[in-house]
């Protein structure tokens, strides 16, 4: 498969691993076991570990380790800050079912848009909305009923609701759909330097 993103080729190889990178921010357990179990009641045949994406998926016209040095550089000087996921959703688009997010999105707005550049650009095709994935691919015909049952247990679930973004993860798609995690960097180290 070959795909064309601001002039630039990427060859998707058939086996291994892509040409497809993000940059995520992991929910921290007790909330992942809750995300996570719940995305695989929704979509049983998922393999899920929670997370927000800061850089949703992407082609590297680059070495992945020169991005990396790129969200390095980022990532040391941004502040860690608190992420609040408050009401089930869905994209009308896609059908995807979601978790909206409240205190921290505006913050992970001015992130993206910081890391959006230089070797991590892309246009991405839709506007970047933070928020946690639930179930997506599904069946139209299920979108409501499995909306119905993801706004209820989310009612049910007393545990928290917000977590620290004090990590971000760089990940990489390998085949067969599988996410692997490249690096790791710990927001406002430079500021305790």
């Amino acid at each position: 498969m070959i795909f064309e993103t601001n002039g630039v080729s990427g060859q998707v190889v058939a086996e291994g691993s892509l040409n497809v990178f993000a940059l995520v921010i992991y929910v921290p357990s007790p909330l992942a076991t809750f995300l996570d179990d719940l995305r695989r009641e929704l979509v049983p045949h998922c393999n899920p570990r929670a997370h927000v994406s800061v850089l949703p998926p992407r082609p590297l016209a680059e070495d992945w380790t020169i991005a990396s040095a790129q969200v390095r550089s980022l990532m040391e000087a941004w502040s860690p800050f608190d992420i609040e996921l408050t009401d089930i959703r869905t994209f009308p688009a896609t059908d995807v079912i979601y978790l909206e997010l409240g205190d921290g999105s505006a913050e992970l707005h001015r992130l993206h848009d910081a890391m959006d550049k230089q070797s991590l650009a892309f246009r991405e095709p839709f506007a970047y909305h933070p928020h946690v994935t639930l179930a997506q691919e599904i069946p139209q015909p299920r979108v409501t009923s499995l909306f119905e049952m993801a706004a209820v247990r989310w009612k049910e679930y007393r545990g928290p609701r917000r977590f620290r973004a004090e990590r971000a993860v760089l990940v990489q798609n390998t085949v067969p759909d599988c996410w692997i995690d490249l690096a790791e960097y710990a927001l406002g180290v430079a500021a305790l330097k």
